[in-house]
C-alpha cells in the first residue's frame, strides 16, 4: 500500500523495529536532540486496545474490532515528559503500559482494516505538526511514510529485548517475558497486512551488545547525516 504523500513541509525520521529494540527510548532522545515532535504511535495501538477491552469486545474479532475504530479519536499530544494520549477526549496516559494493554495491543494490531485505519491518522498527525517529526513503531518506514528522510530499524536478539522489557516491568518471569516477546515477532512479521520488516532503503541498528551511549552516537550520526543533504 502506497501512501501518496509526500513530505514537503515535514521532514520524517522513521523507526521502526520489533518490541523491546529501544524504539521509544530512541525516538524521544532524537526529538530532543534535533526538535523534532516524538509521535509514539505504539501508543496509539494501546490506547485503541484500552477502547476495545472497555466496551468488551474480542479483540481476535477483525470485524468488531474495526466496528471500534470508527467512533474513535486518538491524539497525541508532545509534552517535556513525553506524550501525552488522549482517547475519545480522555487522557489516558497512565493507563497504556499495563500488561493487558500491550497484550490486546499486539491482538488488535494485526486486522488489516485496523492498521489502514491507524495509518491514516498516524499520517494525518504527522503532517498536521507542521514541523520535523519523528515517529516510531511496526510499518513506519514501510507503510506510513515511505518517503522518511530517514529510516532505521532499531533490531536486536529476542533475548536480549526480553532482558531489557523484564528490567522495565518484572510482572512476569524472564523466561515468560522472553516467551511473549518471540511470540510477538511471529504475529508481527507474518501477519498479511504490514508486516514487521525493514524497508529497502531501510538502515538497520543491531542494538544487541551495544550500550545506550553507542546506539545513541549511531542513530545521531545517521540522522545528522540526512538533515545535511
Amino acid at each position: 500500500m502506497s501512501s501518496g504523500v509526500k513530505q514537503e513541509s515535514v521532514k520524517v525520521v522513521a523507526i521502526d523495529g520489533p518490541a523491546g529494540a529501544g524504539k521509544s527510548t530512541v525516538a524521544a532522545h532524537l526529538a530532543r536532540r534535533f526538535g523534532l515532535l516524538n509521535l509514539e504511535t505504539g501508543a496509539m495501538y494501546r490506547a485503541l486496545a484500552l477502547k476495545v477491552s472497555r466496551d468488551g469486545v474480542n479483540p481476535d474479532d477483525a470485524s468488531a474490532v474495526t466496528a471500534v475504530t470508527a467512533g474513535t479519536k486518538i491524539l497525541l499530544e508532545p509534552t517535556d515528559a513525553g506524550n501525552r494520549v488522549l482517547l475519545d477526549g480522555e487522557d489516558v496516559t497512565a493507563l497504556l503500559r499495563a500488561q493487558e494493554v500491550t497484550a490486546v495491543a499486539s491482538r488488535v494490531s494485526v486486522h488489516a482494516d485496523v492498521r489502514r485505519w491507524m495509518v491514516a491518522e498516524q499520517r494525518a498527525l504527522a503532517l498536521s505538526a507542521g514541523q520535523g517529526v519523528v515517529m516510531e513503531g511496526r510499518d513506519i518506514g514501510t507503510e506510513v511514510f515511505p518517503d522518511a528522510i530517514v529510516k532505521i530499524f532499531l533490531d536486536a536478539s529476542a533475548e536480549m529485548r526480553g532482558e531489557r522489557r523484564f528490567e522495565q516491568n518484572p510482572v512476569i518471569s524472564l523466561d515468560e517475558t522472553v516467551r511473549e516477546m518471540k511470540e510477538r515477532d511471529a504475529r508481527d512479521r507474518s501477519r498479511a497486512e504490514s508486516p514487521l520488516r525493514p524497508a529497502g532503503d531501510a538502515i538497520v541498528v543491531d542494538t544487541t551488545g551495544m550500550n545506550l551511549d553507542e546506539v545513541m552516537t549511531r542513530v545521531d550520526d545517521l540522522v545528522r547525516v540526512a538533515f545535511s543533504r
